[in-house]
């Protein structure tokens, strides 16, 4: 079950890089926040119930509904629907998506260990690697936002590698988690949208303090 499930999680990366569609991009957010709901209450079943009900809450209620919520309040809010490719087509994202998953499965070999799961290790570093193709890609700042999204998620996947072994460090990483992206989207509703009415990362190199 597990394998089913970081395969489709990897699957909904490599289609997140490729779509030009935003309420895609919301949706495919809102289905890894359930895949990795499924993948912590599978790969933390070991640990106590306090790690687990924290760990599967943020997960559910955080990354499969409030975060998904929160971008598509933007999309109405803002009115934006797709995304600006800076000069790259969709078959130059898919190989750069393909690559990078060549290159987080060679870092994964090399550097192998037997206390962390190299599979999870391996999807992280995909995540990571997603989500700065999508923000380097793409010019839109709720691109830009999606990809910080997917690197965070990356980063719960690394605390997940080691996670049964370290449940503390797993409730670390979830608070970060939570703290970044709410700073991420508070900042966009707040600032961005209501101050500058930008919605092209392009467009704020012309502001001027």
């Amino acid at each position: 079950m597990i394998l089913t499930l970081i395969v489709l999680y990897v699957i909904s990366l490599v289609y997140l890089s490729t779509t030009e569609r935003f309420r895609t991009f919301a949706s495919i957010m809102a289905l890894q926040g359930w895949l990795l709901f499924a993948i912590a209450l599978v790969r933390l079943h070991a640990n106590g119930w306090g790690e687990i009900l924290f760990v599967a809450a943020e997960t559910l209620l955080f990354k499969a509904l409030l975060v998904p919520a929160l971008l598509f309040a933007v999309i109405r809010k803002t009115g934006i629907s797709r995304v600006k490719t800076s000069g790259t087509s969709q078959s130059h994202a898919l190989l750069l998506s393909v690559a990078a998953i060549a290159v987080s499965a060679s870092i994964t070999y090399c550097i192998a260990d037997s206390t962390v799961d190299p599979v999870f290790f391996g999807v992280a570093l995909y995540a990571l690697s997603s989500g700065l193709v999508l923000i380097v890609l793409r010019s839109r700042i709720f691109a830009h936002m999606v990809g910080f999204l997917t690197i965070e998620n990356g980063v719960f996947l690394f605390s997940t590698a080691i996670g049964v072994e370290m449940p503390l460090l797993v409730n670390v990483a979830v608070l970060l988690d939570i703290l970044m992206s709410v700073l991420m989207l508070g900042i966009f509703f707040t600032r961005i949208d209501g101050t500058l009415h930008a919605t092209d990362a392009d467009a704020l190199t012309n502001v001027k303090d």
